[in-house]
């Protein structure tokens, strides 16, 4: 089996209508159409930029992070248009979601048939807890699609084996991890992880990241990312484990063609044979 990514690296700016965002969320999509993409992969948390429409003159204070849900309908309208338009299975970054008075940090993953899935951020950094007092998902989803099974893990998630090692076990070959990062040091922190989890657990993994400014939007205000194709360390991959790479702080789209064969070669006979040689009889097999 094999499968086309892009990911995004989602320019953040301000916008003044909810119209200027979905005309450049239809801009990287389409980009990603004419690389006959199978799947696109938008940042975690690039839907702030709607807070800043707040910032103009009749509303000179950008949203809150409270008011952001208020967009999750147009949202999920405009995602879900886009992914029956093109054929493709749209990873909607993450976007804010308000349920029983309580915020969630949640992925979304858009079929072309109109299916929508669902995956909350299960680890919360301490700034999205003292800051935006976000609550913690409870459940980690797989998902199945004509390209395999998937699971998208968001950004500090990727920094605990544990979950990741639940998602392989339960079948995933591909993780797509939409991030948000604003330094060198938050970027290099899910890079590395995502890398580990790699060779760990003998999967791809796809990685973006929110890049430019929202100057109005508090926590918003720097960003540092780049897309990348992560890939096992072993003879049929790249060297380094770097299938494709982005321009650090570019706006622009990557595009990679996965091979899920190879993943099955290297976990039978690779140089190395990590996934199949765990010590279950030592720690938790977290399946």
């Amino acid at each position: 089996m094999k499968l086309r990514v892009s990911a995004v690296q989602y320019h953040l700016h301000t916008i003044a209508s909810f119209e200027q965002f979905a005309a450049q969320v239809t801009h990287y999509v389409k980009t990603a159409e004419e690389f006959e993409a199978d799947f696109v992969l938008f940042p975690e948390l690039f839907t702030t930029q709607l807070m800043s429409i707040g910032g103009g003159k009749r509303h000179p204070e950008a949203l809150t992070i409270e008011e952001l849900p208020q967009y999750t309908e147009q949202y999920k309208e405009l995602f879900v248009s886009l992914a029956r338009s093109t054929g493709m299975h749209i990873i909607g970054g993450t976007h804010i979601v308000e349920e029983n008075g309580k915020l969630y940090n949640t992925a979304f993953l858009f079929y072309p048939d109109g299916r929508i899935g669902e995956q909350r951020k299960l680890h919360i950094t301490p700034t999205e807890v003292k800051e935006w007092n976000m609550e913690k998902g409870d459940a980690l989803h797989l998902f199945d699609t004509e390209k395999g099974r998937i699971a998208v893990l968001i950004c500090y998630d990727m920094e605990f084996p544990e979950i990741v090692r639940m998602a392989r076990a339960r079948g995933a070959d591909v993780i797509f991890c939409p991030s948000c990062t604003d330094d060198r040091h938050g970027f290099h922190r899910v890079r590395y992880t995502c890398h580990a989890r790699t060779i760990e657990n003998q999967i791809y993994v796809v990685t973006t990241g929110t890049i430019g400014s929202l100057p109005t939007v508090d926590f918003m205000r720097g960003n540092y990312g780049q897309a990348a194709v992560i890939t096992p360390n072993d003879v049929p991959f790249p060297p380094a484990g770097l299938m494709a790479a982005g321009e650090i702080n570019h706006d622009m789209v990557i595009t990679a063609d996965l091979d899920l064969s190879l993943l099955h070669q290297v976990r039978e006979k690779g140089s190395v044979t990590t996934w199949r040689d765990r010590r279950t009889d030592l720690y938790t097999d977290w399946s």
